[in-house]
């Protein structure tokens, strides 16, 4: 399979560099996975598309404002180190630029010296591990002096950093958002679960890996990354039960359908757990326990797109987002939405 197979054309217009004003009113794109037919919709209409006795599955991971500006010490020269992985002991697994000024040994201070760091190894892939010192608290001090590590397509300013992160975001750890659920607000939530949907949550940090384009030539032959991620016991009951009652497993995003599908068995049965995972899934997967999924539009050649490409295929996949760029919705992490069930 090429990875070719999954590009498609899109002006550089329709990438959206801000949100907008109000959460669920982007479009919705619906597609049926096993017609292909496509429906048109809002956010805010989308408890018209689930089903008292569904069971709606979220990632709550949090995203660090994990992008650092500082300066090498001695020379003052300017330096940017972007947190990916908590290795422990205060060490960061990290991406630096300018790589050539920071090699092992290279010093850098942030804000007015209360972050230091010190590059304590470079590793095969030219990340950076990184040792960092300070006083207090680390996440605090990051709060103070970190910025949203946005995705290089964005070039507009975030005023407001909230609105990168979930309205259910609580446990800190991504360096990307969980973007399918930006859409969501708390109201939209409530009118769910009214309706009979039970609204479970996992965890998964997302890394960076996750929005890089598939540089083989193969599909087969990218190695996918690993992301750490949690299924809490009330939620695999939760979706046991809805699964035996015949309701509907509809993940929000990507990152929940990894989850679920990492820690379910080839029964359907999940089970509860935590680990990391580096789950690949592309046309030919067959899902143990995920039955719709709600996502936003992804970049050509990407691993994301290759998930949703496996279910619902790839032809009805890549003529969906023709009509999507016809009809002028807005791509990526800002951008509208798609249901496919």
């Amino acid at each position: 399979m090429k990875t070719s197979d999954f590009s498609y054309e899109l002006p550089q217009e329709l990438i959206a560099q801000t949100p907008l004003e109000r959460r669920d009113g982007s479009r919705l794109m619906t597609l049926d996975k096993r017609t292909g037919a496509v429906g048109h919709a809002h956010f805010y209409d989308l408890p018209r598309y689930l089903r008292p006795g569904d069971c709606l599955v979220l990632n709550d991971s949090r995203v660090l404002p994990a992008r650092l500006v500082g300066r090498r010490e001695p020379g003052g020269g300017a330096c940017e180190v972007l947190l990916l992985t908590d290795r422990g002991e205060n060490t960061w697994e990290c991406l630096v630029r300018p790589g050539r000024k920071l090699r092992q040994g290279a010093r850098v201070v942030f804000g007015n010296g209360e972050l230091l760091a010190e590059i304590a190894q470079v590793l095969p892939d030219g990340n950076r591990l990184v040792r960092f010192t300070y006083q207090g608290i680390f996440l605090e001090v990051l709060e103070r002096l970190g910025r949203m590590p946005l995705p290089p397509y964005i070039k507009a300013e975030l005023r407001d950093r909230e609105r990168y992160q979930t309205v259910y975001s609580r446990e800190v750890g991504s360096a990307a958002a969980p973007t399918a659920g930006l859409h969501f607000t708390k109201d939209l939530l409530a009118q769910v679960e009214a309706m009979g949907v039970k609204v479970r949550y996992v965890t998964l940090h997302v890394g960076l890996g996750t929005f890089r384009p598939v540089s083989e030539a193969e599909v087969e032959d990218h190695p996918m990354h690993a992301e750490f991620c949690t299924v809490p016991q009330v939620t695999a009951d939760a979706v046991n039960a809805a699964k035996a009652a015949g309701g509907r497993i509809v993940c929000v995003g990507t990152t929940s359908c990894r989850t679920l599908e990492s820690w379910a068995g080839e029964d359907g049965f999940l089970r509860a757990g935590s680990g990391w995972t580096d789950i690949y899934i592309y046309p030919g997967y067959r899902f143990k326990v995920l039955d719709a999924l709600i996502t936003n539009f992804h970049l050509p050649e990407s691993t994301l797109i290759m998930l949703v490409s496996a279910l619902a295929g790839r032809e009805n996949v890549l003529a969906a987002y023709r009509e999507a760029v016809a009809e002028r919705y807005r791509f990526f992490s800002f951008g509208d939405a798609m249901l496919i069930y």
